[in-house]
């Protein structure tokens, strides 16, 4: 029996301007509170053509990600979806510096495109599986759509997460 199995991967793929990411924000909190080191949750880019922000943002927080601080900044500008609507890139290099990010390199950034291969290849990945809107988990190989309908979601992560770290555990 393997008592530290891998951990489960649960890929999220999210808009940064998206109030239902923004939504989802307490559940991935629960997951991460429920199952620590054993649920790996990688954040991906799939910033949405209706959202004239999302993919500068997405960008901004691979800056974000570059310098140490993706997680809070990402969490920041998520608390701020329709303020990332009206303001667009001033709110981006606002929300850096409240996190302890570089703004000017985060502005830098933005300017040659440093992280859009990384955001491009989330979106082409997602694209591939069937993503079409925000936000998509997939774990075990099973794609979970989210949006507006996220009743039930958390449960079914769980759900699934405990039959694989059972089925990793020889249990």
């Amino acid at each position: 029996m393997n008592e530290n199995p891998e951990p489960v991967v649960l890929d999220v793929w999210c808009d940064l301007q998206c109030p239902d990411c923004h939504r989802a924000e307490s559940d991935l909190s629960a997951l991460r509170e429920r199952f620590g080191a054993a649920l790996e949750i990688r954040r991906r880019h799939f910033p949405l053509k209706g959202h004239q922000h999302a993919l500068a943002a997405a960008q901004a927080a691979e800056e974000a990600f570059a310098q140490g601080r993706g997680e809070e900044y990402w969490t920041a500008l998520l608390a701020r979806t329709a303020e990332l609507d009206r303001r667009g890139p001033a709110l981006l290099l606002e929300v850096a510096g409240q996190v302890g990010v570089d703004a000017e390199e985060v502005d830098t950034a933005l300017i040659d495109g440093r992280h859009l291969l990384v955001v491009d290849a989330d979106q082409a990945e997602g694209q591939a599986i069937g993503v079409t809107g925000t936000p998509t988990y997939v774990i075990g190989g099973r794609r979970l759509d989210g949006g507006r309908s996220q009743d039930g979601l958390r449960e079914r992560v769980v759900e699934i997460a405990e039959s694989l770290l059972a089925q990793r555990s020889g249990l």
